[in-house]
């Protein structure tokens, strides 16, 4: 019989740390995806919460606002419009995944043999996925915010009451029609996807260049652990994740004001209408209204939404393809 060998700490190739959608198992990526990115959702969702009642209300504070909905509704207050959005997530996270998957591979064979430097190849490539997924996706998750948030900011002055997200979309269609729906949609489309590339592209970099600074690289025999791994993406992710806060967080709470306030006056809502009553409100600061919940979520978001997004990517490499990785 021979000797049983010595545990050792389980070791993956450094390939692994960016595998392609040629790679995947398409179905069990998905199914795992929508369970995984649905815990992560539950966990992250009263910051959400917290973060669109300050940037609707004036005045509000975090702690008080956290407080003030624990004392009057409790804990359900806190997940305001989760199921909402849990449920209509999902179709929408198979087209952002998708389209993010496909074109970043579509972009790294295409600049595969240039005189690119690696870390600029890699970045460039999940920054255009990152744009091009987030323009793709904001044709569906874009009425789901204007439903969510609706329902996230009940009670507040200006806002509307409703009793659900079926009366949401009855009472945003019958004052506006079908593109009520669609408030935020151009702002969103043109500062969102921008900053997606940003926040994709920084997130591949760092992790390229914190790998290649710790010794890692395609052609060696060196392999980071599990542990070494997470703590390489999460710290790229959490980066990524407070740099995009502090850029989109004006453009987020114009964003958010516009597609929830009523109170607008005569005509259409419109960005220029929303920010001169910020500016009036609160000065320049008002555009910051809700940065510390924002900051926090993105953060965490950043962090916990890439270790996830990678863990199920390794989970779903398809059989025949696990032996040479």
């Amino acid at each position: 019989m021979e000797a049983a060998e010595p545990a050792t700490a389980p070791q993956l190739a450094l390939a692994d740390t960016d595998i392609n959608w040629d790679r995947l198992d398409k179905t069990k990526f998905h199914m795992i995806g929508a369970i995984l990115f649905t815990v992560q959702s539950a966990l992250l969702h009263p910051t959400a919460v917290v973060k669109t009642r300050m940037q609707v209300a004036a005045g509000s504070r975090g702690m008080s606002v956290f407080s003030h909905i624990l004392r009057s509704d409790g804990i359900p207050g806190i997940f305001r419009g989760f199921g909402t959005s849990a449920v209509g997530s999902v179709p929408g996270r198979i087209l952002a995944l998708t389209s993010l998957e496909v074109s970043k591979d579509i972009i790294l064979k295409h600049t595969q043999g240039t005189h690119i430097p690696e870390a600029s190849r890699v970045g460039l490539a999940n920054g255009v996925a990152g744009m091009v997924s987030n323009l793709v996706s904001c044709v569906y998750f874009v009425p789901l915010d204007v439903i969510c948030q609706r329902l996230m900011v009940q009670g507040l002055p200006g806002t509307t009451f409703c009793r659900g997200p079926l009366d949401v979309v009855r009472k945003v269609v019958e004052a506006e029609g079908f593109r009520g729906l669609y408030r935020g949609f151009g702002l969103t489309a043109l500062t969102q996807s921008p900053a997606s590339a940003l926040w994709w592209g920084s997130y591949a970099a760092a992790q390229h260049l914190i790998w290649r600074s710790l010794g890692y690289k395609d052609d060696t025999g060196n392999k980071p652990s599990h542990m070494e791994m997470v703590t390489v993406q999460a710290t790229a992710g959490m980066v990524a994740g407070a740099c995009s806060s502090v850029i989109t967080t004006p453009i987020d709470t114009v964003k958010t004001r516009l597609q929830v306030m009523d109170n607008y006056g005569s005509g259409r809502p419109s960005v220029l209408k929303t920010a001169k009553t910020l500016l009036k409100e609160d000065g320049w600061w008002g555009f910051y209204r809700g940065f510390g919940p924002r900051f926090l979520n993105m953060s965490l978001y950043g962090t916990t939404m890439i270790v996830t997004y990678e863990l199920i990517k390794r989970l779903s490499v398809q059989s025949s393809l696990k032996s040479f990785t």
